[in-house]
């Protein structure tokens, strides 16, 4: 039966990209009706995901409702969308669903991605899905696992591999970098998560990559590439995503050299009436304006607010100025936490940098109960000054410190700027004002550039 509907705001997608653009167009624009069509009915927090083996005492716990959506007047449809006619301006769904549009939304979101391993298509061999019934199955078969493999060494295949080590399982991780978390660490950092999961029992192959998965209808054997077979009952692969960008590409919209959409500064595609957020749009690096792979949900929900109020009309100057990509997780208790460029992604963009460091402890005196030691990092510009990135590990007040140093990457904050950084501190909360982190590591990189003009 063929159902036609309209909306000045269509979105498709329930990911945080789509729940955002839309609870964020019904704020600037209240007089417009929206609606959200999204493909999955039972939605998940994403960063949750890999709690659902053991910290989160059920699995439903990590279900994302959609009830704050209806709330604010936005009506939400759980139907796949089918096909794009920019023309006509209407979208086709499944089960003969037709919505008419003003303005359309694409935050489809991505899809794990599928390596090519012999054996990865066996059973017990699973990619991680943003569904609650998928990943409800999946945690069931790997509750009843012995022995589990994660491939990847990222940040879902780290938090992963601890959690299942948590839940009793013998867990190998195995990673084809040279450390743990490589893309958005330098080593010195990368080392400590490897660290922590060692020490919970978790087996760290870094520099290794696997041959092939084997078995007799599932997963049994995991073959190195070095030779090196063991038993493995289940595999769980954290290798990334890909950004689905089909319904965007058949519908004649721009797609980039990653395979993702196309958008300008203000989320904005070819089509002026169709936007694109998310993991399905085209990422810029926020210092070089080169694409980059970044699938966050922070990032997301900042590009939903970009589009989210621009979409009828740049009333509201807010532009997106590419991506800082800031991380933050948490191993055995440390937190491990990075904003803009590390040290090795800068000397490899070329960039004539410098860096300054400080440890200290997160409380002051340091006999003050609670207390964690504290490890930032920054990277400057050489000639600029200008703050380029940084990385820290400790307690759990890095969570908030990466954000002030993302911030400040932001704003084009400079050393001088960082050294002389005005901060409320209390022993309960921070480090001591005398060596706060960052403005100890930017006084570090400070003493540094002047160490290099009088040489020069």
């Amino acid at each position: 039966m063929n159902e036609n509907k309209s909306a000045d705001v269509l979105v498709i997608g329930g990911g945080p990209a789509g729940r955002i653009t839309a609870l964020t167009s019904r704020k600037y624009y209240p007089g417009k009706s929206v609606i959200l069509a999204q493909s999955v009915a039972k939605g998940v927090v994403p960063c949750g995901i890999p709690y659902m083996a053991a910290s989160l005492k059920s699995p439903d716990d990590n279900f994302s409702p959609a009830a704050p959506l209806a709330k604010s007047g936005i009506v939400v449809l759980d139907a796949a969308a089918e096909k794009v006619d920019r023309g006509a301006r209407t979208v086709s769904f499944s089960g003969g669903l037709s919505v008419s549009y003003k303005k359309l939304v694409l935050a489809c979101g991505s899809t794990p991605f599928m390596p090519k391993i012999p054996g990865a298509g066996l059973k017990n061999v699973f990619r991680i899905y943003k569904d609650l019934d998928l990943l409800k199955e999946m945690f069931s078969v790997l509750a009843a696992a012995k022995s589990i493999t994660v491939l990847g060494g990222g940040f879902i295949g780290v938090e992963m591999a601890e959690e299942l080590a948590k839940a009793g399982r013998k867990v190998t991780l195995v990673e084809m970098q040279p450390a743990l978390l490589g893309n958005s660490f330098d080593p010195e950092f990368g080392s400590l998560a490897g660290e922590r999961l060692a020490a919970k029992g978790v087996r760290v192959l870094t520099g290794a990559g696997v041959e092939a998965i084997e078995g007799s209808g599932r997963a049994e054997r995991i073959r190195l590439s070095g030779g090196e077979t063991y038993a493995s009952d289940a595999v769980v692969l954290a290798i990334g995503a890909l950004p689905n960008a089909g319904l965007a590409a058949d519908s004649g919209l721009d797609i980039s050299k990653t395979g993702a959409i196309c958008v300008d500064e203000y989320m904005r595609t070819s089509d002026p009436d169709v936007f694109a957020v998310g993991d399905c749009a085209e990422k810029k690096d926020f210092f070089t304006r080169r694409p980059v792979s970044v699938m966050l949900a922070s990032t997301a929900t900042a590009e939903a607010r970009v589009a989210g109020s621009n979409l009828f009309g740049l009333k509201v100057v807010r532009e997106n100025k590419g991506t800082i990509a800031a991380y933050s997780t948490c191993v055995d208790g440390l937190v491990l936490a990075s904003a803009g460029l590390t040290e090795g992604a800068a000397l490899k963009e070329g960039f004539e940098i410098v860096t300054g460091s400080c440890e200290g402890l997160d409380r002051h005196p340091a006999a003050m109960p609670g207390a964690s030691k504290i490890k930032l990092k920054l990277v400057f510009s050489r000639h600029s000054g200008l703050l380029m990135g940084g990385q820290v590990s400790g307690g759990v007040s890095c969570g908030e410190l990466i954000n002030i140093v993302g911030a400040a990457v932001q704003t084009g904050m400079s050393v001088s700027e960082l050294e002389t950084l005005q901060v409320a501190t209390h022993p309960w909360l921070t480090s001591a004002p005398t060596v706060y982190p960052i403005t100890a590591a930017a006084q570090d990189a400070s003493v540094k550039l002047c160490r290099c003009m009088e040489e020069n």
